[in-house]
């Protein structure tokens, strides 16, 4: 089986044109990526460093991205929120999955609207949730992130 030239050639060239067809579908059938609109909503996606002790959650909608972080302040612990594009405003709440916990709004701390911060009266526990809303350019980016990321533990190094 493996003598003749013919089957040798077709087990080389058979997974290279399968993966050309594969990305040939995927540009000239595949959903483009749309700017985003003014009014709309969207849904950013929990990345997986919000699921284990990594000391920051990353939150992102295609070019679009958050990272919240728990750092020490003069008052207490503060929720930080770095952005990739500068928000006209962010409200926040942190609660139990089952309880409706109405948001408070962060403060923009750089003047460019691209850190956010917002006190918090204890460090967030385990089975507590981080519900945010963040708006730019007219449109508001929404998340319901864990809140392992803050939680201690054995995982990788904080950044």
């Amino acid at each position: 089986m493996f003598t003749n030239k013919h089957i040798i050639v077709a087990m080389i060239v058979a997974p290279i044109l399968a993966i050309l067809a594969w990305i040939a579908v995927g540009n000239l059938a595949g959903e483009k990526a749309a700017p985003a609109k003014a009014g709309q909503t969207y849904r950013l996606v929990e990345k997986s460093n919000c699921r284990y002790p990594s000391g920051s959650c990353d939150l992102q909608n295609e070019n679009f991205k958050l990272r919240l972080s728990l750092q020490d302040g003069p008052a207490g612990q503060q929720m930080v929120l770095s952005a990739s594009h500068p928000l006209e405003g962010v409200v926040l709440s942190v609660a139990r999955p089952d309880i409706e916990q109405p948001p408070s709004g962060m403060r923009a701390t750089d003047g460019q609207g691209l850190e956010w911060r917002i006190t918090l009266g204890t460090t967030p526990t385990a089975e507590q949730r981080i519900r945010l809303v963040a708006g730019a350019d007219g449109s508001s980016y929404f998340a319901d992130a864990s809140t392992a990321f803050l939680q201690p533990g054995d995982g990788p190094a904080q950044r």
